[in-house]
């Protein structure tokens, strides 16, 4: 062997053997956790292997346990159709299931979108205290220069209020940061004040909470208000996140357009999602109360909210209280800001139409809506596959009834032909 082969084949070791522990970082767990669970924070998928969804997350999660290599946080994953025992234990009810367990004390499970950065991001803000410290401006400086929506506490932390923010925090850990600081720390962030403050940091802005007045209860203000600002001003919608945001009990707003599996966008739905957004961020004063603005690159997800194939793009708005949908009027190419703005405000006034809702005949249309969608989706993709899949139950089907029918004919049959040859014996 020469030396340019020897060294090639050593390098080739050597990427095998790096492979091999960036794939056994996540950790493939059996009914024996139970017994360690307690010695360590652990992030768990519960998986079955028949799942369609499980397979797509596995390399998703191979990459959340190289981010999370270097903490103290354990990666691991389960086969809840071989340790049925584990899925039991921890109430699994659906796959994949996505849960933090700090030690033997707390368990949050994970309801956001299944994207490394979202599930990184999860287990850092469960695994510490509700409340993290900020004790340097530094800190608070990286923390303004990140992308992240974060709460802030500003003020003595014997104040009641901090009371207050305290048991908000340990509300919304899972899907908020949550930090307190002296008000000497946070002064470059708002006029200094004698008080405490309370503020939310996003998109490199600072909103401070101030709204509520001494006929209000400041516990439940104070956790609607956070629970309205978790997202960011305008945000995008996926079906990961879509339940999370009708929770917050607001009109949501969403730019419909199409992106592909690149996460390309063409630039007539770039400008017609820009123009949307500037509405809000325009008039935030005006909107931000009632409306949450967002964007959706999946069509299909806004088609099963109007039960009908939208022209892109286009514009819907949901409201998180009764689940009616509104529609503008205008086509699509017509709709300007001062269009949306008039629409959005005959929303406030109830005087746009509504449509849906969450009534029984409702839901059952939109099952079938959503039944015919994927089969069409199917027969577009692989019309040979969907035929047998869906043609062959179907064969079996008439074969039974067929059958069943044939059978009561030759059966009467038969007995005609016994009364006959009875009658033909008793003459």
């Amino acid at each position: 062997m020469n030396l340019k082969a020897f060294y090639l084949s050593f390098l080739l070791l050597v990427l095998s053997l790096i492979l091999k522990c960036r794939s056994s970082r996540v950790i493939e767990l059996s009914d024996r956790f139970l017994d360690v669970r307690k010695d360590a924070d652990w992030l768990i998928m519960f998986y079955s292997p028949n799942c369609a969804h499980c397979k797509r997350l596995d390399p998703v999660w191979s990459h959340v346990a190289q981010g999370l290599h270097y903490t103290n946080i354990r990666v691991g994953k389960i086969d809840c159709s071989r340790f049925t025992k584990i899925a039991y234990e921890f109430g699994i009810a659906g796959f994949p299931t996505i849960m933090f367990l700090k030690g033997d004390a707390k368990q949050f499970v994970f309801n956001g979108d299944r994207t490394k950065d979202e599930i990184i991001n999860f287990a850092h803000r469960v695994q510490g205290p509700p409340v993290k410290q900020i004790t340097r401006p530094e800190s608070l400086e990286a923390l303004r220069s990140s992308e992240n929506i974060f709460f802030l506490y500003a003020g003595s932390p014997e104040s009641s209020l901090f009371e207050l923010f305290y048991s908000t925090a340990e509300r919304f850990q899972p899907h908020s940061f949550f930090y307190s600081t002296s008000l000497e720390i946070a002064e470059n962030l708002f006029e200094a004040r004698s008080n405490p403050v309370i503020l939310v940091h996003k998109e490199k802005t600072p909103y401070i909470f101030n709204d509520w007045s001494e006929n209000e209860d400041l516990n439940e203000t104070l956790s609607n208000w956070v629970n309205h600002e978790r997202f960011a001003t305008f945000v995008k919608v996926t079906r990961g996140n879509f339940h999370q945001l009708m929770q917050i009990d607001k009109f949501l707003v969403i730019a419909v357009i199409h992106e592909n599996k690149l996460e390309e966008i063409p630039p007539e739905m770039v400008e017609f999602r820009d123009m949307v957004e500037s509405i809000i961020h325009n008039n935030r004063d005006r909107f931000h109360r009632r409306f949450q603005f967002g964007w959706t690159g999946s069509p299909d997800l806004a088609n099963s909210i109007a039960m009908m194939e939208l022209q892109l793009p286009h514009l819907i708005v949901v409201n998180a209280s009764t689940n009616h949908h509104h529609i503008p009027q205008d086509e699509p190419q017509h709709l300007t800001p001062e269009a949306i703005t008039l629409f959005l405000e005959s929303i406030e006034n109830q005087m746009a139409p509504a449509y849906g809702g969450d009534t029984f005949l409702v839901r059952l249309y939109r099952g079938y809506f959503e039944g015919r969608t994927a089969f069409r989706e199917m027969w577009r993709g692989n019309p040979v596959l969907t035929a047998v899949l869906f043609g062959l139950p179907l064969g079996f089907l008439l074969l039974i009834l067929y059958s069943v029918c044939c059978s009561d004919i030759l059966d009467a049959d038969e007995e005609e032909e016994e009364e006959e040859n009875t009658h033909e014996k008793k003459e």
